[in-house]
């Protein structure tokens, strides 16, 4: 089964930073920003993650969450999250689980070899579940804006 737009967001439960399990279902009723990255404290991701943490209050104000989901463990993300001030949850996905789901575990050629790894993508969920926009092989620099103007059309129709 393909992640697609128009379909259910495949349902997960994860720990955050402090070790309290996060649902999609506990989002139900807000828009949702889940943002899947490769590694904390990477230039790309961590340059991302502050402009989400820009971008905060104005997602918020849109009815909007944003959450955050590596394979780093908990104490990165804790440490990831000290590091940048960033206001929202960092889920950690140390088994793949969620990155599975979500098909965002792709072949990358890194200096020359090709390893499976986190392709950055984006997933824009609206109030009931359902995913309204996927964005894959995300550009760090600039996407958050991109995800808000996304949000703000989403939220006016």
């Amino acid at each position: 089964m393909s992640v697609m737009v128009g379909q259910a967001a495949p349902e997960f439960s994860l720990p955050d930073e402090t070790g309290q399990l996060h649902s999609l279902t506990d989002y139900r009723g807000k828009y949702v920003v889940l943002y899947i990255y490769s590694k904390d404290n990477t230039a790309g991701c961590s340059k991302e993650a502050q402009q989400f943490a820009e971008f905060f209050e104005t997602i918020t104000a849109c009815g909007g969450s944003v959450i955050g989901i590596s394979r780093d463990s908990q104490t990165s993300h804790a440490k990831f999250k000290a590091k940048f001030s960033l206001p929202f949850t960092l889920l950690s996905d140390v088994d793949s689980t969620v990155c599975n789901l979500y098909e965002v575990i792709k072949e990358k050629n890194m200096y020359g070899k090709k390893t499976m790894g986190v392709e950055r993508s984006t997933f824009l969920i609206n109030k009931d579940g359902i995913i309204c926009e996927i964005y894959r092989k995300v550009k760090a620099d600039g996407h958050a804006s991109q995800i808000v103007e996304a949000l703000k059309k989403i939220v006016i129709k």
